[in-house]
């Protein structure tokens, strides 16, 4: 008998782990469904629509995910993807530095080389859910993902040559429309974990949708302040990898 109640806690906690590890390793991802921790870097192509439509054009997207699968099916995801395209709707951006050609003249009396980009980012943390329906495996088959969080895009200005002095440091903000808030996302997909470890990708189409407004005090383009309220929508495909973290049990037992 312990006296000890720290030791009892001790050794409770040591026959809880112990139990786990016995009944993990009478199961195998070949024939039971598990739980299990899942790396996934992503690539994604992604249409724009409603408001961000009218800024920027189509874009391409790099993520990362991290995802613990429990052995019912349930899914729950951090994600994060970074935003980058090279096409720029937004009107009248660089209204009052530019000449009737449409040109922008350096303080050195040169064309000066001003290029534009986008960039932007969404982080979300959300809930899904795996339906197994084909082999190898219960632990392949369609999964759906719901998750909020929050979304941020802007216009990345780049003047090669350092000609122009309104595109300069606090200058900048008038012209870049940093906009950001909530946002939602919604996966619809398939994933493969293979019995051996060496392929498991995802893939599937995905919807994101923001709740943005600038946060610039000042905006050059339309000479005001804009604070007016934006929905911002993005839908493409996306697919990656997955790195499957999970304690593996032996195909075979042996007795001497």
């Amino acid at each position: 008998m312990l006296k000890n109640p720290k030791n009892s806690i001790l050794l409770s906690v040591f026959l809880l782990i112990s139990g786990i590890n016995i009944s993990s390793a009478q199961v195998s991802v070949k024939d039971s469904s598990i739980s299990m921790v899942m790396i996934r870097p992503s690539y994604g192509l992604q249409i724009p629509s409603g408001d961000m439509a009218k800024r920027f054009g189509i874009n391409q997207s790099v993520g990362m995910g991290v995802t613990y699968k429990t052995a019912k099916g349930w899914m729950f995801t951090a994600e994060g993807a970074f935003i980058f395209g090279t096409k720029i709707n937004e009107p009248n951006l660089f209204t009052g530095l530019t000449t009737s050609e449409g040109t922008i003249i350096g303080a050195d009396g040169y064309y000066a080389d001003v290029r534009v980009f986008e960039r932007g980012y969404y982080a979300t943390l959300g809930i899904g859910r795996l339906f197994h329906v084909v082999k190898p495996n219960p632990n392949c088959g369609f999964i759906v993902e719901m998750s909020l969080g929050f979304m941020q895009h802007k216009i990345l200005i780049q003047d090669k040559k350092n000609a122009v002095p309104a595109l300069r440091e606090e200058y900048l903000k008038g012209y870049d429309r940093l906009t950001n808030g909530i946002a939602a996302r919604e996966f619809l997909g398939y994933l493969y974990v293979g019995n051996q470890r060496l392929v498991n990708f995802f893939g599937g189409v995905e919807a994101v949708q923001g709740w943005t407004a600038s946060r610039r005090d000042f905006d050059f383009g339309a000479m005001k302040a804009n604070k007016k309220a934006r929905i911002d929508l993005l839908f493409g495909v996306r697919v990656g990898w997955v790195i499957p973290l999970y304690k593996e049990a032996p195909d075979k037992f042996y007795v001497y």
